[in-house]
């Protein structure tokens, strides 16, 4: 009868860290540290990422002028306020070097209600983070570190990869 219970232990263990099936997911085999990650806010204040050490992390990087970008920004919003994930900070940082109005409108087209604009600094996260395109979300586990990153568009309300996000929240 024991065996039975470590057996299902086990089972159900596995079934509720198994990854999602999301094909431009990539999962780090090992943690990735960063040092003085900063970005700006509308107002061009620094945000340092540091201070959010503590949290679930994602950092969206896009442009006004990219379509995926458009599509996949409405199920971040989204993301955002989700109940299930109520230890997420989420950055949808421009990387396209849009002036603030256009940003803004951007969001405004897009009915963003639950996200803040965030800029790249003039030393380029992108360089940085090896960013190959955009979007391009990064996530950032509770310790500081990148566990995960999205490359490309994905719908951020896909069940599996919310079950998936619950278990760094």
């Amino acid at each position: 009868m024991r065996f039975l219970i470590i057996f299902i232990f086990l089972i159900s263990s596995a079934i509720a860290n198994e990854t999602p099936k999301i094909t431009n997911l990539v999962i780090n085999k090992d943690l990735k540290a960063y040092e003085n990650i900063t970005f700006l806010d509308v107002n061009k204040k620094k945000i340092r990422l540091s201070d959010f050490k503590g949290n679930l992390v994602l950092l969206n990087f896009w442009a006004t002028w990219c379509a995926p970008c458009k599509k996949e920004m409405p199920s971040l919003d989204i993301l955002k306020v989700n109940p299930e994930l109520n230890n997420i900070e989420i950055f949808a940082i421009n990387v396209g070097k849009d002036k603030i109005e256009k940003s803004k409108k951007f969001f405004d087209d897009l009915n963003i209600k639950n996200l803040e604009i965030y800029f790249d600094n003039p030393t380029t996260l992108a360089k940085t983070l090896s960013l190959r395109g955009v979007p391009t979300t990064i996530l950032i586990n509770k310790d500081g570190k990148e566990f995960a990153r999205v490359i490309g568009s994905i719908d951020f309300e896909n069940k599996e990869f919310v079950k998936w996000i619950k278990n760094y929240n």
